[in-house]
């Protein structure tokens, strides 16, 4: 096709009540390689729009059953068709119909009788839209797909407008994990080795997650948060982040190590993570030029301490009573560290680890005959 439209052949649906006039807007849409639909009301208009999802629809204003006022009214309690442009049919003498119509959403009209040539602009114009949209979706899935999982980000974008992430109270876990030292490390190096690390170590972890049914929130310097059990909510939130978090500190951490040495870095890369289960508040915040997708309140607040306290533990993995409590799967042989209030926190939290989770335990801190309650 011509006027800035790509070459490939398009679905139009026409909408009139008049044989005669589908006939001939049918027969010129052919003639310029179009798939063409036809519906005689706006009911039947409807039942085809849903149905095929037509990249462009011609509408004639007055028709019975429904009319063009009516089609365009609906259309828009329907996400799946609510942006598909809309070309109407009418004559000139109908000025206020037709600025009715675009105040309802149409995106152009069509004098009648069509001109091949004004149909043809009209047309592409309406195409051009369509394939703006669809790459600006297809643009959002891509930012969402990089930290939501693919069953989150189908849910998000099959909201109504703009895809966002609603504001819910949910019950979920938050995990915290960093690289240790990486900031004294990162003085010795070069910067692209730096960067390359950051992104290799981010990258592993990011996967871990994501792999797991988990939700990037952010990545913090040499960090990152994560929440599993939000913004959807599932029953064994904290058996996928204990699984994703088992992945970093071991295969994931070893991949890393083996990819540093293989550069040429001699020190054994460490990293902590915390993690915590009770409710929060997950969804957008920011403004109306920059939303960010985050969790607030305070179990988000005690993963972050948590993970802050695998320093003083010398352990890679700390994880609270509360997430022990609401594990489903097969056990872990879990280590009783420690009971501590966290900054900011009157109340305490029973600390666990993993056998294996990490480093040496001071023994004074760790109470291997403990068991966790379950």
């Amino acid at each position: 096709m011509s006027n800035g439209v790509v070459d490939s052949q398009a679905t139009i649906l026409v909408v009139d009540d008049d044989p005669l006039n589908r006939r001939i807007l049918v027969r010129a849409l052919a003639a310029e390689g179009h798939r063409t639909l036809e519906a005689a009301d706006g009911r039947e208009a409807l039942d085809v729009l849903v149905a095929e999802q037509p990249d462009v629809m011609l509408l004639d204003v007055l028709m019975p059953e429904l009319d063009g006022f009516g089609v365009l009214t609906a259309m828009k309690d329907v996400p799946a068709v609510a942006h598909t442009p809309v070309v109407m049919i009418s004559s000139l003498e109908d000025q206020a119909g037709i600025l009715r119509c675009i105040e309802l959403g149409a995106d152009d009209f069509l004098p009648k009788p069509a001109d091949a040539a004004i149909l043809r602009v009209r047309v592409n114009a309406g195409l051009n839209k369509k394939r703006l949209h669809d790459i600006q979706r297809q643009h959002l899935r891509d930012v969402f797909a990089r930290f939501l999982p693919e069953s989150v980000v189908d849910e998000v974008m099959s909201a109504e407008g703009q895809p966002h992430i609603g504001a819910r109270r949910v019950t979920a876990t938050v995990m915290f994990n960093d690289l240790r030292g990486f900031t004294t490390l990162s003085e010795d190096l070069d910067p692209e080795l730096v960067i390359d690390l950051l992104n290799k170590y981010l990258g592993l972890m990011s996967d871990a997650v994501l792999d797991n049914g988990g939700t990037l929130v952010a990545y913090l310097g040499d960090g990152m948060i994560s929440v599993f059990g939000a913004p959807i909510e599932v029953a064994d939130h904290a058996d996928r982040c204990v699984t994703a978090a088992r992945e970093m500190v071991g295969p994931r951490l070893a991949e890393l190590n083996a990819w540093a040495r293989a550069r040429g870095l001699a020190q054994e890369l460490r990293m902590g993570v915390g993690i915590h289960s009770g409710p929060l508040m997950s969804g957008n915040v920011g403004s109306e030029r920059r939303l960010e997708y985050t969790v607030i309140g305070d179990t988000a607040n005690t993963a972050s301490r948590v993970e802050a306290m695998t320093k003083e533990h010398g352990l890679s993995l700390l994880v609270t009573q509360d997430v022990i409590d609401r594990l489903s799967g097969p056990d872990h042989a879990w280590t009783f560290v420690d009971e501590v209030a966290p900054r900011g926190r009157t109340s305490t939290v029973r600390l666990w680890t993993l056998d294996r989770a990490g480093g040496p335990r001071p023994a004074a801190q760790v109470n291997g005959s403990d068991t966790p309650r379950r």
